[in-house]
């Protein structure tokens, strides 16, 4: 998404490249900070239940688009190591899930035939050995509600058993206490502050070493080099920008069929609405000339598309949350 981003730093600024510069610069430091709190939250519950793997496969899909057309369009060094960057990030993220879910799989297949073998021995055993099945059993109630609970139980159950098992002192230490937080999006507000803060001080140090009184070249000004790359470029670029907009719809569809968004990253989203918003403002404000918000707009859609989507995301969360979710069962309105 940032192919248009770095054109902003190499020239004298004017006033709007200079709020394209202080929004790029954000934007950079929220996509570079993205992923840290969902593969965090992913490490702390040992469990990726919450996350639709193929909400991460079509981003990544987007993001391999994004870096393709970076390089046949011949973009700046810094678009294409930005690029890089998100595959890389994407794969890490795919590799932790797929981790997490292979491991919690067969723990739930060894859990269940286990379930089945002492269900059988049941039928063939006297009173003594059925009373000693019926003991053992009552040490795994949350294994059996993980296959027969409502959507997204064993997700909920999976994390608080973790919990349990560990000592206070670990709990605060790892930050897995099992203390709700009582106010998550004041918190997460906190952290878009300082990735606004980090992100302006980052333009102002790029500002002060001279990186915009670089002189203006073809390459700078964004110009279109043979008509085959730039058609190859704008088809790239419009196939990541459908790739980032149908993404999002796996993870909202799994998020209504559960009604959970537990062990989702609520900052994760933030920054994605953060570095999405500051991008498409990056953009505008560079120039609004008609030739070159027509050669931006597939980043563009991708952008403010996605923040469409994510609303309705953080729509989930409010809809989703414990708190509600008590209040719906004790009859409080």
């Amino acid at each position: 998404m940032a192919s248009l981003i770095a054109t902003a730093i190499m020239k004298s600024p004017n006033v709007g490249e200079s709020l394209s510069g202080i929004f790029g610069s954000v934007s950079l430091t929220a996509w570079i900070c993205l992923l840290l709190p969902q593969l965090i939250t992913n490490y702390r519950a040992k469990s990726a239940d919450a996350l639709s793997m193929k909400f991460l496969f079509i981003w990544l899909l987007g993001d391999v688009a994004n870096l393709s057309g970076a390089l046949c369009t011949d973009l700046a060094p810094t678009t294409i190591a930005l690029a890089s960057y998100f595959c890389f990030a994407d794969l890490v993220l795919i590799s932790q899930c797929s981790y997490y879910n292979a491991i919690n799989a067969r723990r739930r297949s060894r859990s269940t035939e286990r379930r089945r073998h002492a269900s059988t021995a049941t039928q063939d055993t006297d009173a003594t050995a059925v009373s000693d099945v019926t003991e053992a059993t009552e040490h795994a109630p949350l294994l059996r509600s993980d296959s027969i609970g409502l959507p997204g139980s064993h997700r909920r159950h999976s994390m608080r058993r973790r919990e349990s098992t560990l000592d206070p002192l670990t709990r605060v230490f790892t930050g897995e206490d099992d203390t709700p937080d009582p106010s998550p999006w004041l918190h997460n507000a906190v952290s878009l502050v300082a990735v606004w803060a980090v992100g302006t001080a980052g333009w102002l140090v790029t500002y002060k070493m001279g990186a915009w009184d670089m002189d203006d070249s073809p390459a700078g000004d964004g110009v279109v080099a043979a008509e085959p790359v730039a058609v190859l470029g704008m088809v790239l670029g419009y196939f990541s920008a459908l790739c980032y907009l149908c993404a999002r719809i796996p993870q909202i569809i799994k998020n209504y069929q559960e009604k959970s968004c537990e062990g989702l990253a609520l900052l994760f989203f933030l920054l994605s609405l953060t570095g999405n918003f500051t991008y498409g403002g990056s953009v505008i404000a560079y120039s609004q000339e008609k030739d070159y918000v027509i050669r931006a707009l597939p980043w563009l859609i991708g952008s403010l598309g996605t923040m469409l989507e994510d609303s309705v995301i953080f729509v989930q969360f409010r809809l989703y949350s414990p708190e509600r979710r008590q209040a719906k069962t004790t009859g409080v309105a």
